[in-house]
């Protein structure tokens, strides 16, 4: 059996984002989405991998696939390997390249789904082909999914499929997805790789007021647009206290000895700030956080409207998840009905363990200097869906980033791109990766 030729790997690897990208797989919530097409280009590259892919249909355009690599020993707990197929949207007028464009600028590929996240499904699809045209096989099974509805909360996507389709899981143990094993530089030069080991829950919520419906010009001391405004600003203003996480505690430490300081969890703040724009990202992961996103009322301009309504994200830390539901509720007040939209888990996992020690020599394989360390993520994954599985998350896919990259920027921002290097960088070392797991 022939070694892998990494920079043919890598190149195979571009290629397939690129043509993901150019194929738009919109998610516009609310159960309006689109990822058929995308779904069907990624069955027929699995068949192309000797794979027999399974189509798993939650609604007519709502289209995830799932294929199963047996291993030398299955009965050994197998792995999940997984991605999403849908994006959030993109408006082009807002890019400087088209964001169904794939094309590659200034040795980075641009388009929607650059980072979030058709980098890592090009690499697993590239891997699986690898692995069959040199005959390699995994020491235990390897389920590649590649899932619809992430960008939602997973309803139609792997919710759906835990729900109705379990055996499709069925032996896996643990899995991998996004979010972790890319590099943050600090200002020593000292390059971190996070490995995401944990992720806030989730709570997006619908708060809606009713009042008395009336003329514009008159006294109305039951306006529902007044009540709602008022709730909104409380949770959007509030000062959630710190919460320092175990998972948050060994990163912030681990920063702090890198730079040769030290770490007060009492004001993690001056650490926090050593990130640069990770920073962002970090300091939404030592609290609980509540942003409106959405709000809705009336229907003409002198007409008090009888109802109201706004939309939170919430997001709250492993452990504090009653912290937040009771904060939330005094915060509403009682003239204002608090309903989940979404409701998903917190995670939180040790980095220990053969997976870790196997992300972590990957890193190492391709980067010496490099340093794994466990981070929160202030989002969600599919891995909470998996969890309910029994099925324990990480988020490895591996990129080497510049050091002035703005990367957390990327993720629904206008102008996402990912750098051909990190692509190599990432199949490289997500493929040492799974030779080891």
């Amino acid at each position: 059996m022939r070694e892998t030729d990494y920079a043919q790997l890598g190149a195979e690897a571009v290629r397939l984002c690129q043509e993901l990208i150019r194929i738009p797989s919109v998610n516009h919530g609310g159960g309006k989405g689109d990822e058929l097409a995308a779904a069907e280009y990624v069955a027929e590259y699995l068949k192309g991998c000797g794979l027999d892919p399974t189509f798993y249909r939650a609604a007519p355009t709502r289209v995830s696939v799932v294929a199963r690599i047996k291993g030398r020993d299955s009965s050994r707990p197998g792995l999940v390997l997984h991605g999403h197929l849908d994006t959030v949207p993109a408006d082009a007028k807002d890019w400087t390249m088209d964001p169904w464009s794939g094309e590659i600028k200034d040795g980075e590929i641009w388009g929607r789904g650059a980072v979030d996240m058709k980098d890592m499904d090009a690499m697993i699809l590239a891997i699986a082909k690898d692995w069959h045209v040199r005959g390699y096989v995994p020491e235990r099974d390897v389920v590649l999914a590649f899932f619809a509805d992430e960008e939602a909360g997973g309803t139609y996507g792997v919710n759906w499929i835990v729900k109705n389709h379990p055996e499709a899981f069925t032996g896996c143990s643990e899995a991998v997805s996004e979010v972790g094993g890319f590099s943050a530089t600090l200002s020593n030069g000292k390059r971190l790789y996070l490995v995401e080991t944990s992720e806030k829950g989730m709570y997006w919520m619908e708060l809606s007021a009713e009042g008395t419906a009336g003329h514009g010009s008159m006294v109305n001391k039951e306006n529902a647009v007044t009540a709602l405004a008022q709730a909104v600003s409380r949770i959007g203003s509030h000062q959630w206290p710190i919460r320092i996480t175990q998972t948050l505690r060994v990163f912030l430490t681990t920063v702090a000895k890198t730079l040769g300081k030290e770490f007060d969890e009492k004001n993690p703040g001056p650490i926090v700030a050593e990130l640069g724009s990770m920073a962002r990202m970090i300091g939404a992961t030592t609290q609980n956080t509540a942003n409106p996103t959405m709000l809705e009322a009336g229907y003409k301009e002198n007409v008090i409207p009888q109802h109201a309504r706004a939309v939170v994200d919430g997001r709250f830390l492993p452990g504090y998840e009653e912290e937040f539901l009771t904060t939330i509720r005094e915060l509403a007040g009682s003239e204002i009905t608090v309903k989940p939209i979404i409701h998903d888990v917190a995670l939180e996992l040790p980095f220990t363990g053969e997976l870790v020690d196997a992300m972590c020599a990957a890193i190492k394989d391709c980067d010496p200097e490099g340093i794994p360390v466990p981070y929160v993520m202030s989002g969600g994954t599919d891995n909470k869906g998996l969890s309910k599985l029994g099925i324990a998350g990480y988020g490895f896919s591996p990129l080497k980033l510049p050091p002035e990259l703005d990367f957390m920027a990327l993720f629904h921002g206008i102008n996402e791109r990912v750098p051909v290097s990190a692509i190599h960088f990432g199949v490289e070392a997500l493929d040492r990766f799974l030779q080891r797991a």
